[in-house]
């Protein structure tokens, strides 16, 4: 009686080499289709900043020409611009500026945003129309923005009678400094209430059924369930709103002024050395302001964890 011993089957590998060719066949067509786009983004966005760059080196000198009298500008490459700027104590008080009115404006949009957002994810009547009214102040161009509040703190305007004071807003000082952050929060309020928005509507009503089955309180339903499901859409809104308050320019320099040294911005202290022909030492100043943006960026997502880019881990079968 013989005995036939089963011979095994052999896997084939086949299908990976095709999953490959497949996945460089989708990659080749992403890299077309987006080729367009790049290379638009190359010259609007990469030239200005590559150009600025070579601006912020270029140190131009003046003299006179012995033999014909006339000004002569010579052009040479070098730091003496970052020099200037270092050296000068000029750089830390818009610096500090900027870094405040960040720090203040983020800080009371995320609050009165969030409240915006919770009382408007509520069912109630009139709904929609109070989401409408939200993105009122949101949608005004920031230049006209800063002149309505400009007529609000005017020395004869609404908050000084409203506080039965004679407050010199638009002087300088620290009082300057509060209406900008009055107005930015006012009007900036309702774009990351509407991010917040959006990110309650995706959270599951079973959850907060579970939670009230369970006895939970108002407060430990938003600690525990509403806000980390949340976190995604409220750290992007945090992060835009943050890097847009570092770039702030157009709403100080209407609502108080230019060359206020309690509202001047980084952003306001570089067009005022462009407008004074300085152009080498505002690239410098815009240099640092990029630098400075991009370093907070980082330091944000990596702190927060902002997955910006949609990466994330896929098992491989």
């Amino acid at each position: 009686m013989s005995v036939t011993t089963p011979t095994p089957v052999r896997k084939t590998t086949s299908s990976r080499p095709a999953r490959s060719s497949r996945r460089a066949g989708t990659a080749g067509l992403a890299a077309a289709l987006l080729s367009p786009t790049l290379l638009v983004l190359l010259l609007v966005i990469g030239y200005p900043v590559v150009a600025a760059l070579r601006l912020s080196f270029q140190v131009s000198s003046e003299s006179i020409d012995p033999d014909t009298g006339f000004k002569v500008t010579a052009t040479s490459y070098g730091a003496d611009n970052y020099a200037s700027v270092f050296s000068d104590d000029r750089l830390l008080r818009p610096w500090w500026n900027t870094t405040s009115f960040a720090l203040a404006s983020v800080t009371l949009e995320v609050l009165i945003g969030v409240a915006m957002a919770l009382v408007m994810h509520r069912a109630f009547r009139g709904r929609a129309l109070v989401r409408a009214a939200v993105l009122v102040p949101w949608a005004i161009p920031t230049a006209i923005s800063g002149m309505l509040w400009k007529w609000i703190f005017n020395s004869q305007g609404v908050a000084n009678e409203i506080l039965g004071a004679q407050v010199l807003w638009s002087s300088d000082g620290f009082q300057a400094w509060l209406s900008v952050v009055i107005a930015d929060t006012w009007k900036t309020a309702p774009f990351i209430g509407l991010l917040v928005l959006a990110g309650l509507q995706i959270i599951p009503g079973e959850l907060y059924e579970a939670a009230r089955v369970d006895g939970a309180s108002a407060w430990r339903v938003f600690w525990r369930i509403t806000l980390p499901l949340v976190r995604p859409a409220l750290v992007v809104a945090v992060l835009f709103r943050l890097l847009d308050v570092l770039r702030m320019f157009d709403l100080p320099y209407v609502l108080v002024g230019p060359r206020k040294h309690s509202v001047e911005t980084l952003s306001m202290i570089a067009f005022d050395e462009m407008t004074n022909l300085r152009f080498g030492t505002a690239a410098a100043y815009a240099t640092v302001l990029f630098l400075y943006v991009a370093v907070v960026a980082l330091a944000f997502v990596k702190l927060f964890g902002a997955d910006l880019i949609g990466r994330g881990t896929r098992s491989e079968t």
